[in-house]
């Protein structure tokens, strides 16, 4: 088959964060797939067709840039931030997995990206510095109870943690839960980052105490780093910077 899929992150919003790899790939396709904000990233030009579609249909998506790159077009798969964290990767390869035998002769690439996690990391300091885990947060496609299970253990384990997805107009409760867990299971006042917009001209960045933390500090544009208990804060007249020790 002479068609392509590349599936990308466009990194955390800010232009300069999408890689060159990246760039270089959107300027030799001939379709664009994705998630309907990620879609209006990427700037139309002749020979270029978008198909923005709406959340929560990834499988249909990812069947849909396949069926293209059968016909021989070249197909960008795009998401935020890297594509094989919580983003089209995955769903590709079930859709691919599930799909006819001869999807599998096509040239499949993913092309990282700069996750929110890392630029959130890297704007409040280095809160990732020794051993985390990331989370998703929503329970759209795994139980709650599921997500408890998970916080629980990596509490119990001392990683620091980054949570995506962690509180939307349709299920406010579950950070207000997180937190119950977290408090319970960690019982200090590790520090909390909470990072809005990163790398956006409106990025805002709060770190607090885990026991003063409350669910209206996190949306959907939110990111939200929990140290472990080695986690430290260095007041700068800059403004606080957030690390974990390298041997904590």
């Amino acid at each position: 088959m002479t068609g392509s899929v590349v599936i990308v992150g466009l990194g955390p919003g800010n232009e300069a964060m999408v890689t060159p790899e990246v760039r270089a790939a959107l300027a030799e396709a001939t379709d664009v797939v994705g998630y309907i904000p990620y879609v209006a990233r990427v700037a139309d030009r002749p020979g270029l067709t978008l198909h923005p579609s709406d959340n929560r249909v990834e499988l249909d998506r990812s069947r849909h840039a396949l069926e293209m790159a059968a016909e021989g077009r070249r197909v960008v798969v795009v998401s935020s931030g890297d594509p094989g964290v919580f983003a089209m990767a995955s769903a590709v390869f079930e859709a691919l997995e599930a799909g006819p035998e001869a999807w599998r002769a096509l040239e499949i690439r993913v092309l990282p990206g700069i996750t929110a996690m890392l630029a959130a990391a890297a704007a409040a300091g280095a809160p990732l510095g020794h051993d985390f885990c990331a989370i998703n947060l929503s329970d759209n496609l795994k139980p709650w109870a599921l997500i408890e299970k998970r916080l629980r253990l990596a509490a119990q384990a001392d990683f620091a943690m980054a949570f995506y997805n962690p509180r939307s107009a349709s299920r406010p409760e579950g950070f207000a839960r997180t937190l119950t867990v977290l408090r319970d299971a960690c019982a200090d006042a590790r520090p909390v980052l909470f990072a809005r917009n990163v790398t956006r001209p409106d990025q805002v960045l709060r770190i607090v105490p885990l026991t003063e933390a409350t669910p209206e500090m996190a949306d959907m544009r939110t990111m939200v780093i929990v140290g472990n208990s080695a986690t430290r804060v260095i007041e700068t007249p800059r403004g606080p910077i957030l690390y974990t020790p390298r041997s904590a």
